[in-house]
Parts: C-alpha cells; structure tokens; sequence
C-alpha cells in the first residue's frame, strides 16, 4: 500500500514528551462542506503554510468510508475512499504532511457504526461482507443489538458499538494501530466521547500509542434559559473527570471555555475570571490537558449549533493563543474569513512561540470588567480584549501585535 511506517516502542514515550511539553498548537483542517471540495488535495496545498504559521498537528476529517458524505457514519473501517478523496491522495497528503513536520490527526469515530446487512430484530445490526465482519453482539442492546447496554449515551438512529466485548475491543485496538503504524496518522481525536466509557479510550490509547489525542467530550453549559451561568464547575468537572479516567492520557477540548468565551465577549468579560481569580474552563483547572477553541464542523461552519461571534473572531484568538492550555485553530477562520484573518492569526501563533507561551504557562488576571480583560501570561507577555482600553505600565513592555478590540505586547 506504500504508506509509512513508525517505531512501535517510542510511541508512547513521544506522547508523554508531547504532553509534558505542552508547546501543540492545532488546527481543525475541515468544516462541515469539506466533503464537496476535493478535500485532501486542497489541504496538501496548504501544507507549507500550515508549517509556515506554526502549526504542530491537523485535525483531518474521518478518512474512511462513510454511510454520509461527511464520515460520521462509517460502515467500512477498512476503506480509505471516502468523499475527501481517494486512499492515494489521502496518502499523498500524509507524505506532504510528514516531509513538513505536521503530524495527521486522525477522527475516530467508534461510538457507532453503520450495518450493512440485516439481523436480530430486522434490524440493520450485522457487518456481513466487510473487514471486522462483526455479528449482532458487536451492537448495545439499547440500540437494537445483542450486546451489553452501552457504557455512555447513545448516538440515536444508528447501531451503537459495544466496547465492553472483548472481540470488538480487540478488532478497533487493530484498526488503531493499523492507521496509526501502516496509514501514518500519529495522533487520534476521539468523536462523541460520551457515547462510551473513558477507560476504553485509555485501552485504546495504550494499545495504539498515538502521540496526541484529544477527546470530544461535549455536553451543555449550564443556562437558565438564554443566560449563561457564571458558574460552570460542574461542566468543566465532567470534562477533568473523563480526562481521569483515560488514565489522564488523552486531552479534551474545552467546551467550558467555549461557551464562557462566546458570551463574555459580547461585553460580559467579567465571565473570564471565576470566584478564585482563575480562568473559568478547564484551562483554569488542567491547562495541560485542555485544548482550547472557537468553533468546529458543528459548532459553527454550516450547522452553526452553538457559533462564537462572528465580529468577536480575533479577540477569541488574542485570548486562547495567549493563554495557557493547547490553543486549536478552525479551518474557517484561518483559510476562509481573508488574508487579514489569517495574518493576524499567525503573527499570535508567532508571539506565542517566540515567548514561550506554552500549555501550563501562569496567568494572573488584572482586569475583568464588562468591557475590559488584560492578563499577564507567563511573566513575560500581557494582553487584553474588549472596548475598555488598558496598557501595561512599565517601559519593559513593547506592543507586539493589535487588532480589533485586542493587544498584545511582550518584554
């Protein structure tokens, strides 16, 4: 199949590296259109630039065949043709990638799996005529197979893996190492992480060795109606608590800052502060394992379930790509929101690296009004967004980059 290969051994050892490091700066190489855009071609276009701005690892979209155009219903794990492109640009496209020091992160997505031949019940529960031929037991019992209730929430309309059977555990664990050790993805995002228990992402984990993962643990923020709570611990609680339980192997996104961020700049920035003067999602828990965005396929592009402000983009970015945790950056807004987008977005990746910004870096809050947040990150760079204007005193401190509501500077 002529894809390249990795050591097994230092698997492992890299990802704790990685981890330790905490100097990752991500990009999500995808939107929820992708699929109609020759998409693997496309990206290893954009490669260079990708290595150009500082990016370390790209998030691509599910690269086997897929039921739907976009690769969250795979049925065939095996197949590497999927909308995106065909297995060779596919392959094309993780030689681009290595030869440019980008390590692929691969979507995994093993919470369900399309049937593709009837069984129990009439229902679509069997996957006679394709690798990992599984029969009716593969599937939960709540989701109309013979198997063991599922370990978390269920993904609806469609048969729902049971990893509590050894065979299928055994079956994914070969299929994570082949795309890890034969395909070449070094690094696994693990979709709908809810729908299954977190010890399995760490046997999984174990088992294939990637080098980063990051999971979806998504769930609502606490609302009362419309309005935003100020107080998200609980939220931010169950995200720490499944990063525990992969045996703290697998970092999350920070849905908390998220939901906090998208509120707070349309003149609530007193939210970026919690009760003990520390920032108020996972970051300001476990930066190190807290992987910190704007917007995905489903929260913004053209589902727009939960979408930060559009006019708010670059303070979003002048927070998280100044901050600790593991700042990730959305197709969209650095491809397709302009030139200007893009620059500014990479001159804050450029600062970030140059200051040695990285995933566990200090923070000490000195403002956060309704119009006004500045902080200090690291001792040796400070910020602030919002309309309220702030500059640091002392002639230490030079400007390094500004925009619309932002600035950053640095000693």
């Amino acid at each position: 199949m002529g894809f390249m290969g990795n050591d097994h051994d230092d698997g492992l050892q890299q990802s704790q590296i990685v981890l330790r490091n905490g100097r990752e700066v991500l990009l999500q190489a995808f939107n929820w259109e992708s699929h109609k855009h020759d998409w693997w071609r496309n990206l290893e276009r954009k490669v260079p630039d990708m290595a150009k701005s500082g990016i370390t690892s790209a998030w691509l979209p599910p690269a086997t065949q897929s039921f739907s155009h976009e690769g969250y219903l795979p049925q065939n794990l095996y197949s590497l043709n999927s909308s995106y492109g065909s297995e060779y640009l596919l392959k094309t496209l993780l030689n681009k990638m290595k030869q440019y020091n980008i390590r692929p992160m691969a979507d995994i997505v093993i919470n369900h799996r399309v049937g593709t031949t009837k069984g129990h019940g009439g229902r679509y529960n069997r996957y006679d005529g394709i690798p990992l031929s599984w029969d009716e037991r593969a599937v939960t019992s709540c989701t109309g197979g013979r198997g063991n209730r599922s370990t978390g929430d269920n993904f609806n309309g469609v048969p729902n893996i049971d990893h509590t059977q050894d065979f299928v555990r055994k079956d994914i664990i070969g299929w994570l190492k082949w795309l890890r050790y034969t395909v070449g993805f070094q690094d696994f995002r693990f979709d709908f992480a809810r729908g299954y228990s977190a010890k399995y992402v760490k046997e999984y984990v174990e088992g294939a060795k990637p080098i980063f993962c990051v999971g979806e643990y998504w769930d609502s923020c606490n609302y009362k109606g419309t309005y935003l709570d100020y107080n998200q611990d609980s939220h931010r609680q169950r995200i720490v608590n499944w990063i525990d339980a992969t045996g703290q192997l697998s970092t999350a996104f920070d849905f908390t800052t998220k939901g906090i961020l998208q509120e707070a700049v349309k003149g609530q920035l007193w939210r970026l502060r919690d009760a003990q003067g520390k920032p108020p999602g996972v970051m300001g828990w476990w930066p190190s394992r807290a992987v910190t965005f704007l917007d995905n396929h489903d929260t913004g592009s053209t589902q727009g379930h939960w979408p930060f402000p559009s006019n708010h983009v670059m303070e979003g970015y002048a927070y998280i790509l100044t901050h600790p945790g593991i700042p990730s950056i959305f197709y969209d807004h650095f491809y397709d929101w302009g030139t200007s987008m893009h620059d500014q977005i990479a001159k804050l990746i450029h600062i970030r690296k140059q200051q040695d910004i990285n995933s566990r870096s200090s923070v000490r809050i000195i403002e956060a009004q309704a119009n006004l947040y500045a902080a200090i990150i690291g001792e040796k760079l400070c910020m602030k967004i919002g309309s309220g204007s702030w500059c640091p005193t002392g002639p230490e401190w030079k400007l390094a980059a500004h925009g619309h509501q932002y600035a950053v500077w640095h000693k």
